[in-house]
């Protein structure tokens, strides 16, 4: 069943920095070719970090010098937001970022699965959620009040709503901050669409939809007369997008960094309190891709 066509796509060269607008795109086990290729660690937790603890990176812009191929990352050239350009060879990059951002931090680009300590989490929690055992009891510690309490922080719930469900999402994230060998959230690719756009606003109009908040890689232009969150049922369901088939994995569960301030758009906390109100805490919905190709903007989109 065609649902669309490819209207945006979009790589992100530095973890949490602005996007890159595609027309096309190669698409593989790990995403679009150079998603995600570089990431800052915070050099005073010793932990890779992103816009939730540092919003002011996503008024920061990165461009690869050259396309990416295959598993290859190039150098970036970043114009942060205090209109400062470095580039990612440049010896004075993570000076110039830890002066921007007000602690010590590393630029670094994706590393191997095998460096495990280059992904692992800082706090004892998680370090012990390596450990089988753990594991098999984190569905009642995240009952308890205290780590309740932290979840509440990191995807910047309010006191009385709801707190998204972590046990969909993959088991290693307790341990790591992304899934090894890789710098994502969750998943190698994150698909929004203009109808789950259309529905937001309807709902709360004040605000602006700009689909940059949501940082897709993909933005699907569905029916003109189509208004309402499609893609919140499509977990389990096939993709087809161009050469492209992506198996959708879970809806995508938001936090604080849909309401961050980015160039030309302003902070607004009302994104997300209408998202955990009206659409179950997700928009958009994660991916994997189980068969690699192209993808070019215009191309049909077809659910399975």
């Amino acid at each position: 069943m065609i649902i669309g066509t490819v209207k945006q796509i979009w790589r992100y060269p530095v973890k949490s920095m602005s996007g890159e607008p595609l027309d096309q795109c190669a698409v593989s086990e790990l995403g679009i070719s150079g998603d995600r290729g570089w990431a800052l660690r915070d050099e005073a937790s010793r932990e890779i970090t992103n816009g939730k603890n540092l919003p002011l990176l996503m008024q920061c812009a990165a461009r690869y010098r050259a396309c990416p191929k295959g598993s290859a990352i190039p150098q970036v050239d970043m114009v942060l937001s205090d209109g400062t350009m470095v580039g990612s060879d440049d010896p004075k990059v993570n000076e110039a970022l830890s002066r921007l951002l007000g602690r010590p931090l590393t630029l670094w680009p994706r590393q191997p699965a095998s460096n495990k300590t280059h992904y692992r989490r800082a706090s004892l929690l998680s370090r012990l959620a390596g450990f089988t055992l753990f594991r098999d009891q984190l569905p009642r510690l995240l009952r308890l009040s205290k780590v309740q309490a932290q979840v509440r922080t990191a995807f910047s719930r309010e006191s009385g709503e709801p707190l998204p469900d972590l046990l969909q999402l993959p088991p290693e994230l307790f341990e790591f901050t992304s899934p090894l060998g890789t710098y994502f959230d969750a998943f190698p690719l994150h698909v929004l669409t203009t109808a789950s756009l259309k529905a937001m606003k309807h709902l709360h109009p004040e605000a602006d939809w700009d689909v940059r908040r949501f940082r897709p890689n993909f933005l699907i232009e569905t029916g003109a007369d189509i208004e309402q969150l499609l893609e919140a049922g499509w977990a389990g369901r096939t993709l087809r997008i161009g050469e492209v088939n992506l198996k959708c994995e879970i809806p995508t569960v938001r936090c604080g960094m849909t309401m961050q301030a980015q160039n030309g758009l302003p902070k607004d906390p009302s994104i997300l309190r209408s998202i955990v109100k009206n659409a179950e805490q997700n928009l958009g919905i994660y991916a994997s891709v189980s068969q690699s190709g192209s993808v070019a903007l215009n191309d049909p989109v077809k659910l399975a």
